[in-house]
């Protein structure tokens, strides 16, 4: 449940995110955020944040989805790199990075994902290489979003442990003007105002102090980024979800073709009070997850990140569905603005990782069943 403070926050971003509506400016709104602290909730105090944590930034994605305005780059930048850094960081980062990830007059992207790796994080073939004090980074990656509007992205390398000859993984603070670093726009069908991009890392020389936290850290730092991640990720369909399903309740109320609002037909009514129970359900997990994780636990945390990640993902899908059947014709025009929905809304099911790989995780990790890879 929320408690008075999250109300307040509730209210307050539901107010911002209602000026700005769909379509919004997102350059504008993001700004307008920054400006009245809302990007920077989950970062420190000492560093210009609002000493609160994931759980006041999911508020603050949910409620902008829910007017139709989400930001996308919350997930990127506040969430996962300014959580890593906070975490990890070295003084001269968070003093750097933290105060204007914060303020919204700096952005960072992530880049994890790999074209030959999909959702098999220990397959990542970027390395980072020691050259006297410096590291060269050598790989690709793709689907990273917000990099032509970054500062820097915080890139997944691997290096090599010198113990074992394994290769581990660490962060890279990777500025956008670094020789070397070049990016590819990719074309989607999905309508955001967010790009995505594939990334060229052609030996890439970097100072020492561009590595983020310990080089044998490995596992602990990636996931203190991927758990806000997934989190948020339950944030924006959640928001997503509300935003279609009050857009389809309000047309139900009205819209008649016989001698009674469409609404009080069951056919119509049932779906749409399911969709609205998923959606509270997938909300509950997320503030559980949010919770054991703002708490330290990062353990609990992962699984329950997944499975806000999983539930939020399929009730966001299954409301929009029922948002533009609700709609029927009109679902599928412009004025309305739910079709590009459709699309958008899959994004949860697929990204930052797949539900069937939620479905493993839960499988091995908490119902104790073998692995099939």
């Amino acid at each position: 449940m929320d408690t008075e403070d999250h109300k307040a926050l509730r209210e307050a971003v539901a107010a911002l995110g209602n000026r700005h509506g769909r379509p919004h400016d997102t350059a504008q709104l993001w700004s307008e955020a920054g400006k009245l602290g809302y990007l920077g909730v989950n970062l420190p105090e000492e560093h210009g944040g609002g000493g609160g944590g994931i759980s006041e930034l999911s508020i603050v994605l949910e409620e902008l989805g829910a007017a139709g305005c989400p930001l996308l780059m919350l997930i990127v930048s506040p969430a996962i790199c300014g959580t890593v850094i906070a975490r990890f960081g070295t003084d001269a980062q968070k003093q750097h990075w933290l105060p204007a990830l914060a303020d919204g007059s700096r952005l960072m992207a992530f880049g994890i994902t790999e074209p030959d790796a999909g959702s098999n994080s220990h397959r990542i073939t970027t390395t980072a290489r020691k050259d006297g004090n410096d590291w060269i980074l050598t790989g690709r990656k793709v689907f990273i979003s917000g990099v032509d509007l970054a500062d820097a992205t915080l890139i997944v390398g691997r290096t090599e442990d010198a113990r074992t000859g394994r290769l581990k993984p660490c962060l890279f603070i990777v500025p956008r003007d670094a020789p070397g670093f070049t990016r590819r726009p990719i074309d989607m069908e999905l309508a955001a105002a967010e790009k995505q991009f594939e990334l060229t890392l052609d030996d890439v020389r970097l100072p020492a102090d561009a590595l983020v936290g310990d080089e044998d850290a490995g596992l602990l730092q990636l996931f203190a980024g991927l758990n806000p991640e997934r989190i948020m990720t339950a944030a924006f369909a959640i928001g997503m979800g509300r935003y279609a399903l009050a857009k389809a309740v309000e047309y139900a109320r009205d819209r008649q073709v016989w001698n009674t609002p469409i609404g009080a037909h069951q056919a119509i009514a049932h779906p749409l009070a399911q969709a609205h129970i998923d959606l509270e359900l997938a909300r509950l997990m997320m503030q559980k997850a949010a919770a054991l994780y703002d708490a330290g636990d990062d353990m609990g945390a992962g699984e329950a990140a997944n499975m806000a990640k999983y539930a939020a993902g399929e009730a966001c899908v299954k409301a929009v569905d029922q948002a533009v059947h609700t709609l029927g014709g009109n679902g599928l025009t412009r004025e309305f603005g739910l079709a590009s929905l459709i699309t958008a809304s899959r994004v949860a099911r697929i990204a930052p990782v797949s539900r069937e790989m939620i479905l493993n995780y839960v499988s091995h990790q908490t119902l104790g069943l073998p692995k099939s890879y």
